[in-house]
């Protein structure tokens, strides 16, 4: 269960409880790009009977969800458990699935530290290492940029390496952090708009004409989709700095992930309550995602 010092951050009353990680790592070049989300003849992904907090499809699509108990591989059928059960509530994993970062609370059995600080693996969740604030941060909001990582604890806090910290002055709360690895953009969705930044989270600025999103994922260093709490998606063509209304997700979203595709708009997954969904429109519309 969660630290109750540290409490769950929302962007609205309607959000759910411990929601607030974007995956925003899952950017890919045209030469790598994840396979089409719902292959014909396959079987409809469901997943694991566990909040969701944090969503990564790499570039070979396969697709992990961070959750109250644990990681799971859902491009297969069932989901398939890797490594210990933690509870994760910060995850962001990049477009390989290589190395993957997360924060949280032990699980049971586990000789981690509560909360967990921050964690890396470089097995694609299998394993994981502690890199530090062990016994003293749960990230709730977390993801990685060009320069490092951009972390929230109940303060804003970035790292060059994941090991040394600097406290970020803000006058925000974020209930999600999306950046890319290949840019030093980040975006912070809260009850008052978006958040830019874009010198890897050290200042911020409003952007005053953008949605009031609760999720927001990076597609490529360019390309951003946000999704509002009562599913309305939107995307920007520029990092976020301008907003496009598109369609809508009839379903209660737990978290988002995007990736550039073949096509002219980006692909987008989202969990849901029911499963997983995803768009090769650029979020006009959406349909059960398949597994392979």
């Amino acid at each position: 269960m969660s630290n109750p010092s540290r409490p769950r951050v929302r962007a609205k009353a309607v959000l759910a409880a411990g929601a607030g990680l974007i995956l925003a790592l899952s950017a890919c070049s045209p030469s790598s790009v994840p396979p089409d989300p719902s292959p014909a003849g396959s079987t409809a992904s469901s997943l694991p009977d566990a909040h969701v907090h944090g969503l990564s499809v790499s570039t070979t699509g396969q697709v992990l969800l961070a959750t109250h108990d644990g990681l799971f591989d859902i491009t297969k059928q069932p989901a398939a458990k890797i490594g210990a059960t933690n509870d994760l509530m910060g995850f962001t994993g990049g477009t390989d699935h290589g190395v993957l970062y997360a924060s949280g609370h032990p699980g049971e059995g586990s000789d981690m530290a509560n909360p967990l600080g921050l964690i890396r693996s470089t097995d694609a969740g299998k394993t994981w290492e502690k890199l530090s604030r062990q016994g003293e941060s749960d990230f709730h909001a977390l993801t990685a940029t060009k320069s490092g990582i951009v972390g929230f604890d109940g303060a804003l806090r970035t790292s060059p390496d994941g090991k040394t910290w600097n406290r970020v002055a803000a006058d925000f709360v974020p209930a999600a952090l999306a950046g890319n690895p290949t840019s030093d953009t980040v975006l912070a969705t809260t009850p008052q708009g978006i958040r830019r930044s874009t010198d890897g989270g050290k200042t911020w600025t409003a952007v005053d004409s953008g949605p009031v999103v609760q999720f927001a994922a990076f597609a490529s260093p360019a390309e951003a989709v946000g999704i509002e709490p009562d599913g309305t998606v939107h995307t920007s063509a520029d990092a976020g700095a301008t907003w496009t209304r598109k369609g809508k997700i009839d379903d209660t979203v737990q978290a988002v992930a995007a990736a550039k595709g073949p096509e002219a708009s980006p692909r987008i997954w989202a969990a849901t309550a029911s499963g997983l969904v995803a768009s090769t429109d650029g979020g006009v519309t959406f349909r059960p995602a398949e597994a392979s």
